[in-house]
């Protein structure tokens, strides 16, 4: 049974981030606002967890294409290879936002995420998840929550979520109604800007 636990995001509660943390270091599954749909996520460097989400999602692990969710652009490095900078000053204009940016992967990345070519990474403008990012001191690894009907696409009621969800993660966050509108996502990985899907981030940015 996942646990429903409110947070505001004008002034996120430490406990209940700590709690949510907690409980990401032990392997569950978490769904959290975003500045754009709710997302559904787990701690990148716990392998059980992966596993979990992998299960529940239906794929194998290894054909997963989730982002990673960075608390900020200082540990990219962590994670993608040296990105030039006309690219960098993009990401900083545009971070936190509504963006998924995808880059050239480095060989820093292990286990599960070893043979990826390239990764997503968003930085989102909402003070609830970075305030979970920050804590955990890591990424969060994160999928989408899609809607069953194809006409309403993303479920934007928590209550809703943790009623769906209830039997399959740990933990819903209540921050409030979400957005229906997922990232726009961008292409970097061949040192171009490629518009992969328009979403709620500003291409004007660009």
């Amino acid at each position: 049974m996942a646990k429903l636990i409110k947070i505001y995001p004008e002034n996120p509660n430490e406990k209940a981030v700590n709690e949510v943390v907690k409980t990401l270091r032990n392997g569950g599954l978490v769904i959290y606002p975003t500045d754009t749909v709710y997302g559904l996520g787990c701690d990148i460097t716990n392998q059980k967890a992966l596993q979990r989400l992998a299960k529940l999602k239906g794929i194998k692990l290894e054909k997963a294409n989730w982002s990673f969710i960075c608390h900020d652009l200082s540990n990219l490095s962590d994670y993608v290879r040296q990105i030039d900078s006309w690219i960098f000053k993009i990401l900083k204009k545009c971070l936190p936002g509504a963006f998924t940016f995808i880059l050239s992967s480095n060989n820093k990345l292990s286990g599960a995420f070893k043979k990826k070519k390239t990764v997503g990474i968003r930085v989102p403008d909402n003070s609830i998840c970075q305030a979970i990012v920050k804590n955990l001191q890591n990424p969060l690894v994160n999928t989408s929550i899609r809607d069953d009907d194809e006409i309403i696409e993303y479920t934007t009621d928590p209550e809703l979520i943790h009623e769906k969800w209830d039997k399959l993660v740990d933990i819903v966050i209540d921050g409030g109604y979400g957005g229906n509108v997922p990232s726009t996502v961008v292409d970097f990985s061949n040192d171009e800007i490629e518009i992969i899907r328009e979403g709620k981030g500003d291409i004007s940015l660009l």
